[in-house]
């Protein structure tokens, strides 16, 4: 390595650095997660010298008690799941507690979107109850979208984008695989 190649690296280095801390102080400031082009925009960087300050401010974060999460909407800091049990016991009130019923429900719209009423029922074999789906709904989880061309023309649902928030992932891709249910079914 040269002395010119060396400095530029030492330099590109120091401001990936530098970056890294911005990014940090507006994760922190935001209420919302910040999108790449946030980012890019508030620092005036390029997306290469964005993934270097990202790299870096990764790095520096596993040494500590924050992650750096991208979810659907964006980079946010939150603080890292082997601290949970910690925080369930000082601040009970700070974890809400999701019903069995609205969790089932929201795993089948979320795995099988887009699904009517009527598909629900058919997968939990329980009606699904109107309380249910509004509390979805309240929380921005799921929004209708469009209808199913059958008699009645049930409207579809869809989880948002805020769902994939709550749930800390970055698209629908990320959510854990399904069990193979032929393989779990017991033989007659």
């Amino acid at each position: 390595m040269t002395q010119n190649t060396s400095t530029e690296f030492l330099q590109a280095h120091k401001q990936a650095e530098t970056f890294s801390r911005y990014i940090e102080v507006l994760l922190h400031a935001s209420e919302t997660p910040l999108t790449d082009n946030d980012l890019k925009k508030h620092l005036m960087i390029g997306s290469s010298e964005l993934k270097d300050a990202l790299a870096v401010l990764q790095e520096r974060l596993s040494h500590g008690v924050l992650t750096l999460n991208q979810t659907a909407s964006g980079y946010r800091l939150q603080i890292k799941d082997s601290y949970s049990s910690l925080i369930q016991q000082v601040f009970p009130e700070r974890l809400e507690n999701l019903s069995q019923a609205l969790l089932e429900t929201l795993s089948v719209i979320a795995y099988r979107q887009p699904v009517t009423r009527s598909d629900i029922e058919q997968v939990r074999g329980v009606t699904v109850s109107s309380n249910i789906l509004r509390q979805l709904f309240d929380k921005g989880w799921i929004v209708e979208n469009g209808h199913k061309d059958t008699l009645g023309r049930p409207a579809l649902l869809h989880t948002t984008q805020a769902f994939l928030d709550a749930f800390g992932l970055h698209s629908l891709d990320e959510l854990p695989p399904l069990p193979d249910l032929e393989r779990l079914k017991v033989r007659q």
